[in-house]
């Protein structure tokens, strides 16, 4: 996640204009002044601080000052500070402060471009060199950071410096002055080795890490194979541009946490995918074939991640429960070419509409989505963070169909929103999927990382609106009899009236029921008085917000809509008229403690 921490309303559009150009920014608004943020402060110096404290990159839209006197105080570690960046309010200049080869540089210039403005770089290796030694093309990994600065102050002396390719090529580097003989180095490198004071180790990402296991192998069983495979052959673990494996392991933890732990990116293929590979392989099994319809996973996946030119440099090595094999492509992997990633279906649940009531956790999984599903309203709320990604809308009842899209989208490997109003998992979608995933069973949902992200329900935001008629127990009901017999809904509110229940009525009315609401006051009136108060809230979030109170006795079905969430309060709730507005609260038993 990087923060775009935005002072002053006049700074709001570049700042939108950045989070559009960068899918994992998130807008931090000061409180009062800056309209639409994710995230919300009150003291901008305290704010910027607490986010480096935490490794958050910083963006902000701000005076350059601003950001120089909050971190000022709280700068310890050059190598783990975040980038901090300072991007005028205009957009003309984006300068990076701190963390240069640490990403900022790469971030500023990517800004720079989406602005179409100047990224101000002041790092000396960046500017004489074109390049930061210590900050490679991804997939790379620079195995000893500290030897970075003599090898650079060598180049910008003038003094030879030396280049040794063992393995992938060096094509970003080909622009620098290499000498044939030279005590200071760059040595490019896919084994562990121990480097001289002043030889900068970098590993390309040239192997592909094959493995297979046992259902629900202990993720330490694999990774200690892989680990001890790699230190018995001297392998860099830095030059591992991903873990693959078959598709029948997409769904297996100790893959994922392998996977995670080495930072690359899990790839899968097919057992036909796999066959392909097999002349190549050193150690064909009729039990594997007998069992995955592959002679073999971990060589075989191995090869088919590195290429057609691959090699298999370290055959197939096995404990009880897991195996491993290794191959190294000529020139490099790129993972995002091969194989297929498990698919990510976030169920997000995007709170009332605003988006200051939608959670952090919700907006990074939108931002982190290439596809978003949902009602067309609902995906509209979202309004710029949707920019860059696929939608799929659809009208208003046809969940069903929403639901099997998103599965179908996360099963092809996609990472998908499949975005609800409120709470996903009240009143909305969340139930849908696994009940979908049940019951039909498909091979490719089985297999797909399904998460359920939470967001503010309309009534916590109609509570919160109202004052605190939730404090004391209470409970909510649909009115909607298409999912529910009427009978049993009816059960459900003799039963909340007796037990004296603070209710929350969802689905209260629509163009073809226009009864429920009027029974169910009818039912709640025999348990509490007519005066007993009411919320009416509808529209949370949207510009069309309204919330009024009225009595249990003179509710109609004309007061609400499907866009309304109506509360009734219990027999204890109380209205309260405050700075000109009315509360509802409900008490707790608080004051008999205080009396």
């Amino acid at each position: 996640m990087i923060a775009v921490v935005v002072v002053t309303p006049a700074a709001l559009p570049v700042a939108r204009r950045i989070t559009a150009a960068l899918p994992e920014a998130r807008l931090h608004g000061l409180a009062g002044r800056v309209e639409g943020a994710e995230e919300v402060f009150s003291d901008a110096k305290a704010h910027i601080a607490a986010l480096f404290k935490a490794g958050t990159p910083v963006i902000g839209v701000c005076a350059a000052g601003i950001l120089i006197r909050a971190v000022g105080p709280v700068l310890v570690d050059k190598q783990a500070e975040p980038p901090v960046l300072a991007v005028a309010p205009d957009g003309s200049s984006v300068v990076p402060l701190l963390g240069g080869h640490h990403g900022a540089n790469e971030l500023s210039r990517r800004l720079a471009a989406a602005l179409e403005s100047h990224a101000a770089i002041t790092t000396a290796g960046d500017l004489k060199l074109g390049v930061a030694l210590d900050e490679p093309p991804p997939g790379w990994h620079v195995a000893n950071p500290e030897a970075a600065k003599p090898v650079a102050a060598a180049f910008l002396a003038g003094e030879p410096v030396r280049l040794e390719v063992e393995a992938g090529e060096a094509g970003w580097l080909k622009h620098l002055p290499f000498a044939e003989e030279a005590e200071p180095a760059v040595r490019i490198t896919d084994h562990q080795v121990t480097a001289d004071e002043a030889e900068l180790l970098l590993n390309p990402p040239v192997l592909a890490l094959g493995v297979g296991c046992e259902r629900d192998c202990p993720p330490e069983d694999l990774a200690r194979l892989v680990r001890d495979t790699l230190e018995s052959e001297a392998l860099a673990p830095g030059a591992i541009a991903c873990v693959a494996s078959i598709d029948l392991k997409m769904d297996e933890g100790a893959v994922h946490a392998l996977a995670a732990s080495l930072g690359v990116p899990a790839r899968f293929f097919t057992a036909a995918e796999l066959n392909q590979q097999a002349p190549r392989l050193k150690n064909p099994s009729d039990i594997v074939l007998k069992e995955t319809g592959c002679p073999g996973v971990s060589e075989g996946a191995a090869l088919a991640a590195a290429g057609p030119d691959s090699e298999l440099v370290v055959p197939k090595v096995k404990n009880k429960r897991a195996t491993v094999a290794i191959a190294r492509a000529p020139q490099g992997i790129d993972p995002a070419q091969v194989g297929r990633a498990r698919g990510k279906l976030f169920v997000v649940g995007i709170g009332p509409g605003t988006a200051a009531m939608r959670t952090p956790e919700a907006s990074a999984a939108i931002a982190a989505s290439s596809d978003l599903v949902g009602y067309g309203l609902y995906l509209d709320l979202l309004g710029e963070a949707t920019a860059g990604k696929a939608r799929h809308q659809s009208n208003l009842g046809a969940e069903a169909d929403r639901a099997r899209m998103a599965l179908d989208l996360a099963g092809q490997g996609k990472v998908v929103s499949l975005v609800c109003s409120g709470d996903a998992g009240i009143y909305a979608l969340a139930t849908l999927v696994f009940e979908l995933i049940e019951r039909e069973s498909k091979v490719e949902w089985l297999r797909t990382d399904v998460q359920v992200i939470p967001g503010v329900s309309a009534l916590q935001a109609a509570a919160a609106r109202a004052g605190a008629p939730v404090n004391h127990d209470f409970c909510t009901i649909s009115l909607s009899d298409l999912l529910t017999p009427w009978e049993t809904i009816e059960k459900r509110l003799k039963a909340a009236a007796e037990a004296d229940f603070v209710v929350c009525f969802y689905n209260p009315v629509s163009q073809r029921r226009r009864d429920q609401l009027a029974r169910a006051r009818d039912i709640l009136l025999t348990g509490r008085p007519a005066e007993t108060p009411v919320i009416l809230a509808r529209q949370l979030g949207r510009p069309e917000e309204s919330v009024r109170v009225v009595s249990l006795g003179e509710l109609t079905p004309d007061h609400a809509d499907m866009l309304t969430l109506v509360m009734v309060g219990s027999s204890e709730s109380r209205r309260l008229r405050l700075g000109g507005a009315t509360r509802v609260y409900t008490p707790r038993g608080y004051a008999k403690k205080l009396t």
